[in-house]
């Protein structure tokens, strides 16, 4: 039996989750909320972490009902992510370890969602779209590594969803991609949009571009906002429906696992679907408990690490910006 805690801070949501052999005892949560129009900087961010983390770590002890000599395990997200967020997070994660005499484990954020979804799922060997504020790829896992098929070649989906409810002067709370997504269901005029799909990999930025230059002209000729959040789903989502039947067909799989915040989205889930359906695939998704950034993703995949035998110096317990997905061998996989 392990008994593990994760501590992630990546982005603007503070995560402090526990589980036991994959069982979540707590799963607690803040967000960094930033008024209309604007995004969240790191600075900002990081002090929004230093000043609700022990808050959080008090409640999820609270909430998992365990006392801190029960825990064997101290798992933190060591990226990617932000630079600020990611730093103050891992201070307290190193804190704690030490106080409580245990090993401490970096995870790699990516490897964190795709864990997490296949256990909340019960998928096997899926292929996986990871599609977030900060990340789109889609995987593959091959000989103890989780394989990147394809990515986005400059911005991520969420971070283009997200610039783009800015433009829109759209609430943040409780985040501008859940906002777009209640306004495209209102929308019914399609507009055509640049598609930009390069071999397996997508872009997003020209995009944005377009839409931020255009949004004036579209607003006068008659379109609504609901109009354009609608065409730019529609347009992004099947760029991401593609590269990844592609990426299927190529693994010969059975099995698609949608997992990142933007997994939460009702309509990708349901594009998705319906290509999986007409493969004779499954699809595979969660809802915004597990597929928004939290700590109980971050202790399941460092307490698999941990059961497979893996430990880390103290030396090595730094954070990352940049920590690919492929970098990480998966000792815990043995299929």
């Amino acid at each position: 039996m392990v008994v593990a805690i994760g501590f992630e801070g990546s982005a603007n949501k503070l995560g402090i989750g526990i589980v036991v052999d994959g069982t979540v005892l707590s799963n607690c949560r803040r967000t960094y909320i930033t008024p209309p129009g604007e995004g969240f900087l790191p600075k900002e961010t990081a002090q929004h972490h230093r000043d609700n983390i022990i808050t959080v770590l008090r409640e999820a002890l609270a909430n998992a009902k365990i006392c801190t000599s029960d825990i064997d395990v101290v798992c933190y997200t060591k990226g990617p992510g932000m630079g600020a967020p990611l730093q103050s997070t891992a201070i307290v994660a190193r804190t704690v370890a030490q106080l409580w005499n245990k090993p401490l484990i970096g995870v790699n954020h990516c490897i964190g969602h795709i864990e997490m979804g296949r256990l909340i799922t019960g998928a096997k060997n899926p292929t996986v779209l990871y599609v977030s504020g900060g990340n789109t790829q889609v995987i593959a896992y091959s000989r103890k590594r989780y394989r990147i098929f394809g990515e986005t070649i400059d911005i991520a989906i969420g971070n283009c969803l997200d610039r783009f409810a800015r433009v829109l002067k759209l609430s943040n709370a409780p985040s501008p991609g859940y906002n777009i997504e209640q306004m495209a269901k209102k929308g019914n005029k399609f507009i055509q949009l640049p598609y930009c799909v390069k071999g397996m990999d997508v872009s997003f930025s020209g995009i944005l571009s377009y839409l931020e230059e255009k949004v004036p002209k579209l607003l006068a000729e008659g379109y609504t906002p609901e109009d354009l959040c609608f065409s730019l789903q529609e347009n992004l989502f099947a760029m991401l429906v593609e590269t990844t039947e592609r990426a299927l067909a190529h693994c010969n799989s059975q099995e698609v696992l949608i997992v990142g915040g933007v997994g939460c989205n009702e309509r990708l889930q349901e594009m998705m679907g319906q290509m999986c359906e007409e493969r004779g695939a499954k699809l595979f998704a969660t809802d915004e408990r597990f597929c928004i950034d939290n700590g109980v993703m971050i202790a399941h995949a460092g307490a698999e690490m941990f059961r497979s035998g893996c430990k880390m110096k103290w030396e090595d317990c730094f954070i990352t910006q940049r920590y690919r997905t492929d970098e990480v061998e998966t000792t815990w996989r043995d299929d």
